[in-house]
């Protein structure tokens, strides 16, 4: 089996690499058998020496190989016939702007397998960026906090070494006595929640933090059991929330009436109610005033996002009232980073933990029939057609969706 470490070619760059140069070491030590050949790249963040000194073959043409692993969408033109793929194809929830990339891979006979796919029989995803997404998205957010208030001047992530370079600048600030919510219970909230906790703020319980007022900066880490309930008033469940969420409303105005700073790092699902509509931002006990959407669904269940922003221009403001952008720190808006590829900041240390989960899930199911089914369950596309399990995208392909 040969293995492609493939060039990202996507606009905007992304340094990223699902194997490090040490990484891909120990996989070839563990798994001598496969052969891993890596395709030249002027912006990946380990440049192609430090592959070349691990004893790997760095060439412009890697068209022999099986199996291409990369991060972000590959350009049509670049894919190659009768291969596997593996990347963030950005598709399974039909995607409109990836249509056509899906059909052509469909028309290129390759089989594609998507990182998001790729989870336990339970459907818990075993590989992601999303540590590094909650790191770099609360770091934004307290950046956008010293800018707007001109209580001190982070600098960009993008601009710093690593992951330690970040704290060591989280180190030198002084928070001002803020409610901070924190949504979600995955590896994105947990990536936040150690932002928070280098920093020392304080975590409190909902019951506390809802009824509380305190002296020093404090933290809520909420799950969808808190922040929804049940429109009949029963006790919820999460289960059946997560089967169905159509009995179940937003509980979320009782947190926004207290906090000053919302960081989103939960996961919305397809018919969950939306955390707070536009309505709800209007109202004169809506206290939040800087939220770092992490998880960045655009018009969806954070009203306040109303686009996408870049790593370049990371914060917009939100102007309730008139439901337009405004200045990230215009007077009475909310302030809002919404950087939905986060992770590209953080390029060293999010490829270095990518491709431990790499390693332990994913490599080791090539050369054991794939016995955990791993394979199996993240394949979307095989012989020109869609699996059984992603069947459900074939209106997408045809377009009538």
């Amino acid at each position: 089996m040969k293995f492609a470490i493939i060039k990202e070619r996507k606009n905007p760059p992304d340094r990223r690499v699902v194997f490090s140069p040490e990484k891909l070491a120990e996989t070839k030590s563990k798994f001598p058998q496969a052969e891993f050949i890596v395709e030249a790249s002027n912006i990946r963040v380990f440049p192609d020496k430090q592959y070349k000194n691990q004893g790997f073959q760095v060439t412009d043409n890697v068209s022999d190989c099986d199996v291409f692993i990369g991060v972000k969408e590959v350009p049509i033109e670049n894919l190659i016939p009768n291969k596997k793929y593996f990347f963030f194809s950005h598709t399974i929830k039909k995607q409109p702007y990836n249509r056509k990339l899906l059909k052509a891979i469909l028309n290129k006979n390759i089989e594609l397998y998507d990182h998001e796919t790729i989870v336990n029989p339970k459907g818990f995803r075993l590989i992601g960026f999303g540590r590094y997404a909650g790191l770099v998205g609360a770091y934004n957010g307290f950046r956008a906090l010293g800018l707007r208030d001109n209580l001190f001047n982070l600098p960009k992530v993008e601009t710093l070494a690593d992951l330690n370079a970040v704290k060591a600048e989280l180190d030198k600030i002084k928070l001002p006595n803020i409610k901070i919510l924190l949504s979600g219970t995955g590896k994105v909230a947990h990536g936040a929640k150690e932002i928070l906790d280098h920093l020392n703020i304080k975590q409190v319980s909902d019951a506390l933090y809802l009824t509380t007022k305190f002296t020093e900066p404090v933290y809520c880490m909420v799950d969808v059991m808190e922040y929804n309930k049940r429109k009949d008033g029963k006790v919820g469940d999460k289960a059946e929330f997560y089967a169905d969420p159509t009995d179940y409303e937003s509980n979320f105005m009782p947190y926004a009436k207290v906090s000053d700073f919302f960081i989103a790092g939960h996961f919305y699902g397809n018919n969950a109610p939306f955390l707070f509509t536009r309505e709800d931002a209007k109202k004169p006990d809506f206290k939040i005033n800087l939220i770092a959407d992490i998880s960045c669904d655009i018009d969806g269940p954070v009203a306040s996002t109303i686009r996408a922003s870049t790593i370049a221009d990371p914060f917009y403001g939100y102007d309730a009232q008139t439901e337009k952008e405004v200045s990230f720190n215009a007077p009475n808006a909310i302030t809002v980073m919404a950087v939905d590829n986060l992770p590209c900041e953080l390029p060293k240390d999010a490829s270095e933990g990518f491709g431990d989960m790499f390693l332990e899930h994913v490599i080791p199911a090539f050369f054991n029939m794939d016995s955990d089914g791993v394979l199996q369950r993240a394949k979307i596309t095989e012989n020109g057609k869609l699996t059984e399990q992603f069947a459900y995208l074939q209106d997408y392909v045809d377009g009538k969706e």
